[in-house]
């Protein structure tokens, strides 16, 4: 390849491909991916239908979790001797749960240029359209697959004040939500994205313990690409939480357990398995 002005030799461009609408492939990164000297590519089959229907001919290399530690220096020496190449994800923006960051540090290593090209995320669009809090977010990447290990990790973020945001496959969707509603709470508000910029994209906006129920009854649920966006914790509220205990405790005294959890919860404003745990707990203190 001649020196195309469009790339600089000797560097690494990590670019951002669409997540699903061909459209959204912003024009500066299919002027690289075009002008490079090869695309690392996390599955080349899944490249080449991009890299065809815009017409770039820059060769392919597969680099993924299996191959990157072992092609890592041979890259980073095809870099030193010039080569301008570009490294691209299956969807949207790499390194994001998706291999990279071990060539990316290498590269850095070796002192050599890495160069953003941004562009679509998954992650950051379900952000942006979920109608949750995007002051300051936690991204998580994927839960662990395993029920014990999921419910583990979902504990350890219970207390997290910050907006959640998640990916789960779609076969998982059912088992994430149940294990977020029972570890976060059921009323805790949370927001399903599926197909993200694709035919079927669809927004579900409403609380964990709904979605719960939504996934269970909704054929589609379990179809398509997944992005979780979940409300941070509630600030603690000492004030608040002995009122309503005060209130619990009021109405526990006349009324049976469940009448009284409900009246408190509409009273209250205090979420239900909570005020729910806490009657019990009064219960046998008065028993």
């Amino acid at each position: 390849m001649g020196h195309d002005p469009t790339v600089a030799r000797g560097t690494l461009y990590v670019v951002a491909t669409p997540i699903g609408n061909l459209g959204d492939l912003a024009p500066r990164a299919r002027a690289v991916l075009g002008a490079v000297d090869a695309i690392l590519a996390e599955d080349t089959r899944h490249t080449r239908h991009l890299t065809t229907h815009f017409a770039i001919a820059t060769a392919l290399e597969p680099l993924h979790e299996h191959n990157e530690a072992a092609r890592a220096g041979a890259l980073v020496e095809r870099l030193r001797g010039g080569a301008a190449l570009a490294l691209v994800s299956d969807a949207g923006t790499p390194l994001l749960s998706d291999p990279g960051f071990g060539l990316v540090r290498a590269v850095r290593a070796a002192g050599l240029p890495v160069v953003a090209v941004p562009g679509p995320c998954a992650a950051i669009a379900a952000l942006s359209i979920a109608g949750l809090p995007t002051d300051r977010f936690c991204f998580e990447g994927f839960l662990p697959a395993r029920g014990a290990a999921r419910r583990a990790r979902i504990a350890a973020l219970a207390g997290e004040p910050r907006t959640l945001v998640l990916y789960e496959s779609p076969h998982r969707i059912g088992e994430a939500l149940a294990d977020l509603a029972a570890g976060l709470g059921a009323t805790r508000p949370a927001a399903v994205a599926r197909e993200l910029t694709k035919l079927h994209e669809a927004v579900h906006r409403t609380t964990l313990g709904e979605l719960v129920e939504w996934s269970a009854r909704d054929p589609h649920a379990a179809a398509g690409e997944v992005v979780l966006v979940v409300g941070g914790a509630p600030a603690a509220d000492p004030a608040g939480a002995g009122e309503a205990e005060r209130v619990l405790s009021v109405l526990l005294a006349e009324l049976p357990l469940k009448q009284a959890v409900a009246l408190a919860v509409a009273l209250t404003g205090e979420p239900r398995n909570r005020l729910y745990q806490r009657a019990l707990a009064l219960k046998r203190g008065a028993d």
